[in-house]
């Protein structure tokens, strides 16, 4: 049995009294496809920001690929975030100064390793080849989002984390971005979990989890 990418054990996060995650556990297998939903102010962005490595719990686990991510140094965490680890924000977080081929190649800079080709594989698939040369402010919201999800599977990461992905777009672009989502997660072989209150994202998941007093509970039917 393949052993899952990213497991939460006993995960809280407290912002002053309140504990806004509390005793969470969550486990994303290799090939899962994920929505976690929730209310707004349930902790959707705190689960997000935990799962991605991003914020260090107060307590709890948060093991990566089998390796316990929650007390590494940030020098090591950003580098399990670098290998394993792709995110979709839901304010893109595109560099403007950047051309858009440019923001995508960001992670493999980092990493000492670009592979211009498969970014530009990526764009293709992605049908944004003719914005490479254009930069963020020149860009609609989907296109900017598309650009995002290039720069999140740039490095081939083991999940794709999402959170609210599709909050800034109108219905007919939400659908091409989730057209775009799943044929990603289908071509680089990674898990996806996407994190939303947007009910039209509910259709496209047959696993659901709702985030709710501090704790996700699996959606059943």
């Amino acid at each position: 049995m393949t052993p899952p990418v990213v497991e939460a054990t006993d995960v809280t996060v407290r912002r002053g009294e309140r504990a806004v995650l509390d005793g969470l556990s969550m486990t994303i297998p290799a090939d899962g496809r994920l929505l976690v939903r929730g209310e707004s102010g349930a902790g959707k962005s705190t689960l997000f920001e935990v799962l991605g490595l991003l914020t260090t719990p107060d307590s709890g686990t948060v093991r990566v690929r089998g390796t316990d991510a929650t007390g590494l140094p940030e020098r090591e965490r950003a580098a399990f975030r670098r290998d394993h680890l792709g995110f979709v924000f839901q304010d893109f977080r595109l560099v403007d100064d950047l051309t858009a081929f440019e923001n995508a190649r960001v992670p493999q800079e980092h990493a000492g390793d670009v592979d211009e080709a498969w970014l530009e594989t990526l764009f293709e698939r992605l049908d944004i080849t003719d914005l490479a040369h254009r930069t963020p402010p020149t860009l609609s919201g989907g296109e900017r989002q598309r650009v995002a999800i290039a720069r999140a599977v740039a490095n081939r990461p083991s999940v794709i984390l999402a959170d609210e992905p599709t909050g800034q777009l109108d219905p007919e672009t939400t659908d091409a971005v989730l057209d775009t989502l799943t044929a990603v997660y289908e071509t680089v072989d990674t898990a996806l979990v996407v994190v939303s209150h947007d009910p039209r994202l509910e259709s496209r998941f047959e696993t659901r989890y709702t985030l709710a007093d501090g704790r996700v509970e699996r959606d059943e039917g």
